[in-house]
């Protein structure tokens, strides 16, 4: 996808590079601080800040968009299971307002605690904001020290393997 195409995730712009499916009323983009490999974000293509906020149709389309790219991350990473999460509202850790589901294929060990998955998902979301402050592609945030901010070359590559296995 061309990069002239800007998305709008709240306040952030997301490439079209970094977009990977797209319908009518969703589409699904690539990480910049994923959790796991594959980890994703699908969400409405409207700006909407609240799930409940969202059409019949929005709902639909963002959880059937959301069913096809857990499946295909699911075999493509060599996961066995998904954890799709979503954080609705800023008490509940959404720190961008934007509806957004999470998309996690998990493997056997990959957190010493089943539920810290959700830790890991809150420190992403604070981090999002502190990445999109201007930090370096590369360098280590002081929240999660074993993540790092991927670069715009890694996410566009990683959003063209994932839309070419979605084809």
């Amino acid at each position: 996808m061309d990069d002239s195409v800007k998305y709008g995730f709240g306040p952030h712009p997301i490439p079209g590079s970094h977009v990977f499916a797209l319908t009518p009323l969703s589409m699904g983009f690539v990480n910049l601080k994923p959790v796991v490999p594959g980890h994703v974000l699908v969400s409405p293509l409207r700006n909407v800040k609240r799930f409940a906020d969202l059409t019949a149709a929005e709902v639909a389309d963002l959880w059937l968009l959301a069913q096809r790219i857990g499946a295909t991350v699911e075999r493509h990473y060599g996961a066995a299971s998904l954890t799709l999460a979503i954080q609705d509202g800023p008490f509940a850790g959404q720190t961008v307002p934007h509806v957004h589901i999470h998309i996690l294929p998990r493997k056997a060990g990959d957190f010493p605690k089943n539920d810290e998955v959700y830790d890991a998902i809150d420190r992403e979301s604070v981090q999002y904001k502190a990445a999109a402050a201007a930090q370096p592609a590369g360098e280590k945030l002081d929240l999660d020290k074993e993540r790092r901010v991927r670069s715009h070359d890694d996410m566009a590559a990683e959003a063209a393997e994932l839309r070419a296995l979605l084809q």
